[in-house]
């Protein structure tokens, strides 16, 4: 539930709350009020105002995870997968893509212009495994070059888990983790 609520939201309603109360006090010369309005209302809504610049929204399911996906997650999904389901579905701040460093890492982002954007996540069942499927839109890194990585791909989100990469449309490529426990 409170990952679902961005930080910079609560920072400019508390922030603007209080400022405002810090204005009204100041009208009717209540001393005490508008202090505590000025010296806490503007600071909290100029930090959410500074938080909103460097917002970066949650990634959407793809689709529906069905509960018996739900109880394999449970059951079979490695650390990795569950750390990177709740890394990208939160609201982050100061990045400015989801996965940014990761790909970077791999080799799949040599510049932020030609970095593939994680566009959408879904979790399956591939032959009794739980799979997180990461899909990117990567209109300047081409399938070949996804293919070259996947060893290292492999490597870099850890032990127990395979990786199938698949070309869907013109520029998305479908990542999928799938747990071997």
């Amino acid at each position: 539930m409170l990952r679902k609520i961005p930080l910079a939201l609560v920072g400019l309603v508390v922030g603007s709350i209080l400022t405002v109360m810090g204005f009204y006090a100041y009208a009717v010369g209540n001393s005490t009020l508008n202090l505590a309005g000025f010296f806490y209302g503007i600071p909290l809504l100029l930090g959410g105002l500074a938080l909103k610049a460097a917002e970066l929204k949650p990634i959407p399911f793809a689709e529906v995870t069905p509960p018996e996906v739900v109880a394999l997650r449970n059951e079979k999904a490695t650390d990795t997968q569950n750390q990177l389901r709740k890394d990208v579905t939160r609201y982050r701040y100061g990045q400015e893509a989801h996965l940014d460093d990761a790909l970077q890492r791999i080799g799949l982002s040599p510049t932020d212009d030609e970095r593939p954007i994680l566009t959408k996540i879904k979790e399956t069942n591939i032959n009794d495994h739980y799979a997180l499927i990461l899909i990117f839109n990567s209109p300047l890194i081409t399938f070949e070059q996804w293919l070259e990585k996947q060893e290292k791909i492999t490597k870099f989100f850890g032990p127990n888990i395979t990786v199938d990469i698949a070309k869907k449309d013109d520029n998305f490529i479908e990542l999928a983790l799938i747990s071997v426990l």
